[in-house]
Protein backbone atom coordinates (compact mmCIF):
# COMPACT_ATOMS: atom_id res chain seq x y z
CA UNK A 1 0.00 0.00 0.00
CA UNK A 2 1.31 3.46 -0.96
CA UNK A 3 1.91 6.18 1.55
CA UNK A 4 -0.38 9.22 1.36
CA UNK A 5 1.19 12.35 -0.18
CA UNK A 6 -0.76 14.57 2.23
CA UNK A 7 1.49 15.35 5.22
CA UNK A 8 0.40 16.89 8.52
CA UNK A 9 1.99 20.30 7.68
CA UNK A 10 0.28 20.42 4.32
CA UNK A 11 -3.11 19.73 5.83
CA UNK A 12 -2.56 22.37 8.57
CA UNK A 13 -1.58 25.01 5.99
CA UNK A 14 -4.66 24.13 3.95
CA UNK A 15 -6.91 24.51 7.02
CA UNK A 16 -5.36 27.95 7.83
CA UNK A 17 -5.79 29.09 4.23
CA UNK A 18 -9.45 28.05 4.19
CA UNK A 19 -10.09 29.71 7.58
CA UNK A 20 -8.49 32.95 6.34
CA UNK A 21 -10.59 32.89 3.17
CA UNK A 22 -13.74 32.28 5.24
CA UNK A 23 -12.99 35.17 7.66
CA UNK A 24 -12.27 37.49 4.74
CA UNK A 25 -15.61 36.60 3.14
CA UNK A 26 -17.41 37.18 6.47
CA UNK A 27 -15.83 40.63 6.82
CA UNK A 28 -16.87 41.54 3.26
CA UNK A 29 -20.46 40.42 3.97
CA UNK A 30 -20.47 42.47 7.19
CA UNK A 31 -19.28 45.58 5.34
CA UNK A 32 -22.00 45.11 2.73
CA UNK A 33 -24.66 44.69 5.44
CA UNK A 34 -23.52 47.78 7.39
CA UNK A 35 -23.00 49.96 4.32
CA UNK A 36 -24.33 53.43 5.01
CA UNK A 37 -25.60 55.96 2.53
CA UNK A 38 -22.90 58.49 3.58
CA UNK A 39 -19.95 56.88 1.80
CA UNK A 40 -19.82 59.25 -1.16
CA UNK A 41 -17.39 62.06 -1.94
CA UNK A 42 -19.13 64.46 0.47
CA UNK A 43 -18.40 62.18 3.43
CA UNK A 44 -14.71 62.18 2.56
CA UNK A 45 -14.36 65.97 2.16
CA UNK A 46 -12.46 68.05 4.71
CA UNK A 47 -12.47 71.82 4.95
CA UNK A 48 -10.19 74.41 6.53
CA UNK A 49 -11.87 77.02 8.72
CA UNK A 50 -10.80 80.67 9.20
CA UNK A 51 -8.38 79.65 11.99
CA UNK A 52 -6.60 77.03 9.87
CA UNK A 53 -8.20 74.01 11.59
CA UNK A 54 -9.49 71.04 9.60
CA UNK A 55 -13.27 70.61 9.97
CA UNK A 56 -15.96 68.49 8.28
CA UNK A 57 -18.39 71.36 7.59
CA UNK A 58 -17.94 73.80 4.71
CA UNK A 59 -16.86 77.35 5.63
CA UNK A 60 -19.42 80.08 6.23
CA UNK A 61 -19.51 82.37 3.15
CA UNK A 62 -20.41 85.39 5.31
CA UNK A 63 -17.01 85.24 7.01
CA UNK A 64 -15.14 85.36 3.70
CA UNK A 65 -12.42 88.02 3.46
CA UNK A 66 -11.63 89.58 0.07
CA UNK A 67 -7.91 90.12 -0.57
CA UNK A 68 -6.54 92.19 -3.45
CA UNK A 69 -3.73 90.54 -5.42
CA UNK A 70 -1.80 93.85 -5.41
CA UNK A 71 -1.65 93.78 -1.59
CA UNK A 72 0.24 90.48 -1.54
CA UNK A 73 3.96 91.08 -1.21
CA UNK A 74 6.26 88.37 -2.49
CA UNK A 75 9.86 88.15 -1.35
CA UNK A 76 11.68 90.10 1.31
CA UNK A 77 10.05 93.43 2.21
CA UNK A 78 12.02 96.52 1.32
CA UNK A 79 14.11 97.86 4.16
CA UNK A 80 13.05 101.23 5.49
CA UNK A 81 15.78 103.81 5.42
CA UNK A 82 17.22 104.07 8.90
CA UNK A 83 19.53 106.69 10.22
CA UNK A 84 23.09 106.06 9.14
CA UNK A 85 25.12 105.06 12.18
CA UNK A 86 28.53 106.53 12.73
CA UNK A 87 30.88 103.75 11.64
CA UNK A 88 33.58 104.91 14.06
CA UNK A 89 33.23 103.40 17.53
CA UNK A 90 35.11 103.99 20.75
CA UNK A 91 36.40 101.38 23.15
CA UNK A 92 39.23 100.12 25.34
CA UNK A 93 41.89 97.51 24.59
CA UNK A 94 41.12 94.58 26.90
CA UNK A 95 43.93 92.26 25.81
CA UNK A 96 46.70 92.54 23.25
CA UNK A 97 49.61 90.17 22.61
CA UNK A 98 52.42 91.86 20.67
CA UNK A 99 54.26 88.57 20.07
CA UNK A 100 51.27 86.93 18.37
CA UNK A 101 49.84 90.14 16.89
CA UNK A 102 46.24 89.99 18.04
CA UNK A 103 43.97 91.12 20.86
CA UNK A 104 40.48 92.15 21.87
CA UNK A 105 38.74 95.51 22.20
CA UNK A 106 35.68 96.15 24.40
CA UNK A 107 33.20 98.56 22.82
CA UNK A 108 32.24 101.31 25.28
CA UNK A 109 28.69 101.61 23.89
CA UNK A 110 27.54 98.00 24.27
CA UNK A 111 30.37 96.18 26.11
CA UNK A 112 30.84 93.74 23.19
CA UNK A 113 34.29 92.22 22.64
CA UNK A 114 35.76 92.47 19.15
CA UNK A 115 38.83 90.73 17.76
CA UNK A 116 41.64 92.97 16.49
CA UNK A 117 44.71 91.95 14.48
CA UNK A 118 47.93 93.94 14.30
CA UNK A 119 47.36 94.51 10.56
CA UNK A 120 44.11 96.34 11.42
CA UNK A 121 45.90 98.83 13.71
CA UNK A 122 47.03 102.25 12.49
CA UNK A 123 48.84 103.07 15.77
CA UNK A 124 50.81 100.98 18.24
CA UNK A 125 48.37 99.83 20.98
CA UNK A 126 48.76 98.17 24.38
CA UNK A 127 46.31 96.90 27.00
CA UNK A 128 44.23 99.63 28.61
CA UNK A 129 44.47 102.14 25.72
CA UNK A 130 41.36 104.07 24.71
CA UNK A 131 40.89 103.57 20.98
CA UNK A 132 38.57 104.39 18.11
CA UNK A 133 37.84 101.68 15.54
CA UNK A 134 35.50 100.48 12.80
CA UNK A 135 33.87 97.08 12.48
CA UNK A 136 34.22 94.66 9.60
CA UNK A 137 32.73 91.19 9.18
CA UNK A 138 35.38 88.50 9.51
CA UNK A 139 35.27 84.72 9.16
CA UNK A 140 34.25 84.15 12.79
CA UNK A 141 32.38 87.36 13.57
CA UNK A 142 32.98 91.08 13.69
CA UNK A 143 36.58 92.35 13.68
CA UNK A 144 37.90 95.76 14.69
CA UNK A 145 39.81 97.48 11.88
CA UNK A 146 41.43 100.92 11.41
CA UNK A 147 42.19 101.06 15.15
CA UNK A 148 43.65 104.40 16.38
CA UNK A 149 44.60 105.65 19.83
CA UNK A 150 42.42 108.43 21.20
Amino acid sequence: MAKSQQSFNKSEKEKKRLAKRKSKAEKADERKANKSEDTGLDAMMAYVDENGNIVDTPPDPTKKIVINAEDIQLGVPKREKAEAEDPIRNGRVDFFNDAKGFGFIIDSANNEKYFVHIHGCLDQIVEGNAVSFELERGMKGMNAVRVKKI
